[in-house]
């Protein structure tokens, strides 16, 4: 575990440390807010020079101003090699979406209406993602979407405005509990994240392996853990860190989730040893960061101006070094310009190595193939859709109350 750190910091975090001094030095505040100390020895170590970085980075973290208005948000010219293609299904899987939206009560909660959902148009999301899905899997995938898009809203809008750390570990413990694993006492949902994780569940995993429902369960609760790691820092107004952002944003954008749903067809052909390799997952984090980045970029406004969020990378970057929107806007085009040259660099480079090095079959090997165009897809679709919704745009947003509808409380786990 340790190593494939290395890897994957060498790989992405690394060089955006590295290529972002390109960018900031002409812009970042060079003024100590502390005293230099003085007296015996402090001269030699630098003690004050290193108290007053440590000092300045610890309040830095606790001082950032919500709401501040930003305007639109700007977009660079992305660096995206691969086509978008989408599902001829995908106009019959839009309604389907609304209807399963409002079954679950996802629409009657305060959080999300119809305007919202179809602001999302979440079906174009997973029209992209996998364009070659039959009609049930479109509906599937567009349905987890939704249901991880609803629970990432949420969460920060409900116990963040309330400060409700308790209810929302109660809320993630409950919806594990919402996941049997082999045949356990399955929960009676009491709201729309229980109910839909529960017929989501139910679905997915009909004619999986135990080991397979595990490791799905696993990045679920993955996921919804990171939401309340999210809420610790919205609570204590904390911006994080670079480290602690990008570590954190896989799980928060569910990677584990998206990789698991991808592997689920691809049978006994690949070992997991194949999955669990150092190429394998740096390709796989290549990918995931870059599409997670991409959502940042694109979110700016919408969480900066009108959520008061402190989880964006551009926010993380300008808060960390000192900079303007627009020069943190260039590292984080810079990182995820890199991280899809890694993805290009391992899949025509190391992938081969690992096929021989694991003596695979010519099957598996077309598997491992089809999953790197999986993963292809997947990068091109979600910068498609984020290009495409309404959800992150200027005109949407000013027009959006950006809260709780007044006649609608949110709903509440049971507790006990």
């Amino acid at each position: 575990a340790y190593t494939q750190g290395l890897q994957d910091w060498q790989s992405g975090g690394h060089e955006w440390h590295m290529r972002s001094s390109r960018y900031m030095n002409a812009r970042a505040d060079t003024t100590s807010p502390w005293q230099t100390l003085t007296g015996p020895g402090t001269s030699a170590a630098d003690v004050g020079a290193l108290l007053a970085a440590a000092g300045a980075e610890r309040l830095r973290a606790h001082t950032h101003v919500p709401f501040q208005k930003v305007g639109p948000s700007l977009l660079p010219d992305f660096y995206m090699p691969f086509q978008n293609e989408l599902s001829p299904h995908l106009p019959g899987a839009r309604p389907r979406l609304a209807e399963w939206a409002h079954r679950m009560g996802m629409l009657q909660e305060g959080v999300w209406d119809e305007d919202k959902l179809a602001a999302a148009d979440l079906p174009l999301c997973s029209a992209g993602l996998d364009p070659d899905a039959s009609p049930e899997a479109l509906d599937l995938s567009s349905h987890w979407l939704a249901w991880g898009t609803y629970g990432d809203d949420y969460y920060p809008l409900v116990y963040g405005g309330r400060r409700d750390l308790a209810a929302a570990r109660l809320t993630t413990q409950r919806l594990s509990d919402c996941m049997p694993l082999d045949g356990e006492q399955v929960l009676v949902p009491v709201n729309a994240m229980e109910r839909g994780l529960t017929d989501l569940w139910a679905r997915t995993t009909a004619d999986m392996t135990p080991e397979q429902r595990r490791t799905l369960k696993e990045a679920v609760n993955v996921m919804t853990e990171s939401w309340v790691w999210e809420l610790v820092n919205q609570i204590q107004h904390r911006v994080p860190d670079p480290v602690d952002y990008l570590e954190m944003r896989r799980a928060t954008f569910g990677a584990d989730l998206t990789m698991s749903l991808c592997r689920m067809g691809h049978g006994p052909a690949v070992p997991p040893e194949v999955y669990r390799s150092g190429p394998v997952r740096s390709l796989e984090n290549a990918a995931v960061d870059y599409a997670c980045l991409v959502n940042d970029v694109f979110s700016y406004q919408k969480e900066i101006e009108y959520e008061g969020e402190v989880h964006n990378a551009i926010l993380v970057v300008q808060n960390f070094f000192g900079i303007d929107y627009p020069t943190a806007l260039r590292v984080v085009h810079d990182l995820m310009t890199q991280r899809m040259q890694q993805f290009e660099h391992v899949a025509a480079h190391e992938l081969p190595v690992v096929y021989d090095d694991f003596a695979l079959s010519e099957e598996a090997r077309e598997v491992m193939r089809g999953y790197v165009a999986d993963l292809q897809h997947w990068m091109a679709g979600i910068l498609n859709w984020h290009r495409t919704v309404d959800r992150y745009k200027a005109d949407h947003l000013a027009h959006r109350t950006h809260g709780f509808l007044p006649d609608r409380p949110p709903a509440l786990p049971l507790m006990g």
